[in-house]
């Protein structure tokens, strides 16, 4: 899968928390980290870090690795270039940290292999991107931003959301085993 994150304004955040969800955006946002996969089903979410945090901030926040560094997390099994590997791996944009689980593109590509590489990791890498564009096209609010007032609230809302489309993914492709995984 593919790892990035959603700023979702928060129109009515309450004046004395907006200083902390405000970031880039410049206004009050609440971060969605999501992984999402080629079918465009969102098998991990992480919603509700402040809008001032990036990448990193949400990602240390988040319960993504927990399994794995608990020595819990399921063994995915997988040989490339005859090397056996028994860990999964997320595609992700070149702010993320140097883990071996996550996969960034090359730099300054120099050969034709690197150059291949850096292409064919940043289109599938849109995966994420596009199932972000998708989740927000097919719920406005999601879109035009937040008028709730509580957060746990807005919480609600982005995670009904998001099972909603995972719903509408599964019913137009049932047979896809990147299904059989549940939303953490």
């Amino acid at each position: 899968g593919s790892i990035d994150g959603m700023h979702w304004a928060w129109k009515n955040c309450p004046s004395g928390w907006a200083g902390q969800y405000k970031g880039k955006e410049k206004k009050p946002t609440i971060i969605l980290e999501a992984v999402a996969s080629q079918n465009l089903r969102f098998w991990h979410a992480f919603f509700g870090s402040p809008g001032a945090l990036n990448d990193i901030n949400v990602l240390h926040r988040s319960d993504l690795f927990d399994g794995l560094i608990a020595g819990t997390s399921d063994h995915i099994d997988y040989t490339i270039n005859g090397h056996t590997y028994h860990n999964g791996y997320y595609l992700c944009d070149s702010i993320y940290p140097p883990w071996a689980t996550l996969v960034s593109s090359i730099k300054n590509p120099q050969d034709g292999a690197s150059r291949h590489f850096a292409t064919l990791q940043e289109s599938a890498r849109k995966d994420i991107e596009r199932a972000f564009g998708v989740l927000q096209a097919r719920w406005a609010c999601l879109k035009v931003g937040c008028r709730l007032w509580e957060k746990s609230d807005v919480m609600e809302l982005m995670r009904c959301c998001i099972v909603l489309h995972n719903m509408i993914v599964e019913e137009q492709s049932p047979h896809d085993p990147f299904l059989a995984t549940p939303l953490a």
